[in-house]
């Protein structure tokens, strides 16, 4: 489980194509430094276990599933990247409970900047969309944010100079694309009320 705040932007250092799923090595100083195989750790969003571990980076096994359903299939060697740990029993839930399990992509469809924070419009699957509500939580590319307007095929949100310096959404361009996981709560709440429906006479 992760919380959505980015610890650091990593950058993706190989990719070695193994046909139906890659290799995936990334520099990352600070995600690495208490970094064991098995340990899980979020690459724009996406929860991938540490194969190897080297004195700054890491490299993960990523499944065709994985490449065909997220964004990690379009990296690039020398492109960043957000990494952030899995939660420990101590760790501040600073921003909302995420998985790393992506549930769509969308697309940056605008930025409006302002002179302290910045406004971003993003596409977003029809299967995704009802889960989002105004000021509800969602996860942009590991990135936990709060939505500020739902639209018809798009949501937005703003985002602060913090966010913008320490992640990659301070630098993608409309038309790039980003991993979406919704609020896992919003999930369980429709999963419920379904089976409550099935149980009427």
């Amino acid at each position: 489980m992760f919380t959505g705040i980015v610890e650091e932007l990593g950058v993706v250092e190989a990719l070695v194509d193994q046909g139906d799923s890659i290799r995936l090595t990334v520099r990352g100083p600070h995600v690495t430094l208490d970094a064991g195989l098995g340990d899980s750790i979020a690459v724009n969003g996406c929860c991938l276990t540490v194969a190897e571990r080297e004195q700054e980076t890491f490299t993960a096994d990523v499944m065709r599933e994985t490449l065909d359903k997220t964004s990690l299939g379009v990296l690039s060697v020398g492109d960043r990247v957000n990494l952030e740990r899995a939660v420990t029993p101590q760790t501040r839930l600073g921003g909302h409970i995420v998985q790393g399990h992506v549930d769509g992509t969308g697309t940056i469809v605008s930025r409006t900047p302002s002179e302290h924070w910045e406004l971003v419009e993003v596409s977003l699957p029809a299967d995704v969309a009802r889960y989002l509500v105004p000021k509800g939580s969602i996860t942009v590319d590991g990135i936990s944010l709060t939505v500020v307007e739902v639209r018809h095929e798009s949501f937005t949100v703003s985002l602060i100079p913090e966010t913008l310096a320490r992640t990659t959404l301070g630098s993608k361009q409309p038309g790039e694309p980003v991993n979406l996981e919704v609020d896992v709560i919003a999930k369980y709440v429709e999963r419920l009320l379904d089976r409550s429906a099935e149980d009427r006479p």
